[in-house]
């Protein structure tokens, strides 16, 4: 083992993973739990992973709620099943602390669609404007950034900036119109990025589809199209869309969002349908397929030989974490 194990780290740095056969008779889930005990290890799961790998978190929830997670956790070794930009996240706000992803290469289209020496070249043609991002970038980008933000605070974040002052907006274009749009905020400045999947959705089939379910509630991420967020009866976080389901009358709902969200609310209300909204391809499903990198098999890997690790340079780690820690005021505030 120990040299199928040193051949797989030699690997890694190019496959992003440990190529190692797992043995088929090991019962993932029970491994996973006792690894997760054994190591003082807390294992921390976006809701658009595979529902497998949500039953065995420690906590399931959107990027605002895993950072804040991450930020108080005392455990000795942070487990992200998520994308490249959470963990990032996780590190920075744990420096000192062990942060595993399983697959390395789980990144993200909308952080890919913003490179930060191209940005820094734009931000700098906007001197006096004050940077608001999303936090689905790269740690190098938080560097270049203000104000950091998510979906779920992303409106209290930019009314915490005079409304006198520019702001500059990235890296994604949809949640910046549609902010501009609750906002008021006029003097704003998007960056031309998008998200690959909440990109996807057919308007076309969307609206047949209503017709299909004429009681149905058609809810929506901000980070889908504007001609998407007209029609929908509710536009919110991935918590939000959670909570609204749970709350509301209606009992047919069709989801806008990540696929991987509908595993969460079948769980919290089992009496009621939930349609993925369908793309405008030829594939029936929208899965993000970064998110979909990680697999049970990866992530016992990871936690069993403590790789793939997070490293970040201690100099990034310093700035990055200035817009983060400010996103994490502005959301106590708010009482999110």
């Amino acid at each position: 083992m120990q040299d199928s194990l040193s051949f797989a780290k030699e690997r890694l740095e190019k496959k992003g993973f440990l190529d190692i056969d797992v043995d088929p008779t090991l019962d993932l889930e029970e491994a996973i739990t006792r690894l997760k005990k054994e190591k003082n290890m807390i294992l921390l799961a976006h809701y658009y992973q595979e529902s497998e790998i949500q039953d065995l978190a420690d906590y399931v929830g959107d990027s605002l709620q895993l950072a804040q997670m991450a930020e108080r956790t005392d455990a000795d070794i942070i487990v992200f099943a998520g994308v490249h930009f959470m963990a990032e996240t996780a590190k920075i706000l744990n420096p000192k602390k062990k942060v595993l992803l399983p697959d390395l290469k789980a990144g993200c289209s909308l952080a890919e669609s913003c490179p930060a020496p191209v940005f820094k070249k734009f931000k700098e043609q906007h001197p006096d404007h004050v940077v608001v991002s999303y936090i689905n970038c790269t740690a190098a980008l938080k560097t270049l950034t203000d104000i950091v933000c998510t979906s779920s605070n992303a409106k209290y974040v930019i009314n915490s900036v005079p409304e006198d002052t520019p702001i500059i907006f990235a890296p994604d274009k949809n949640l910046g119109a549609y902010l501009q749009k609750e906002t008021g905020r006029e003097n704003m400045i998007l960056w031309n990025g998008a998200c690959m999947v909440h990109e996807i959705f057919s308007h076309e089939k969307i609206v047949k589809l209503k017709l299909r379910h004429p009681e149905a509630k058609f809810i929506a991420h901000p980070e889908c199209e504007p001609h998407l967020l007209e029609i929908a009866d509710y536009i919110g976080s991935t918590s939000g869309l959670l909570r609204f389901t749970q709350e509301s009358d209606a009992k047919e709902f069709i989801v806008a969002t990540e696929a991987g969200i509908l595993h969460q609310m079948q769980l919290k209300s089992p009496d009621k349908t939930f349609i993925p909204a369908p793309p405008n391809n030829m594939c029936a499903c929208n899965d993000c397929p970064h998110m979909k990198l990680n697999t049970l098999e990866k992530l016992y890997l990871c936690m069993e030989h403590e790789l793939p690790e997070i490293h970040i340079d201690p100099a990034i780690i310093e700035r990055a974490k200035l817009p983060i820690d400010r996103m994490m005021e502005i959301s106590e505030k708010a009482g999110l």
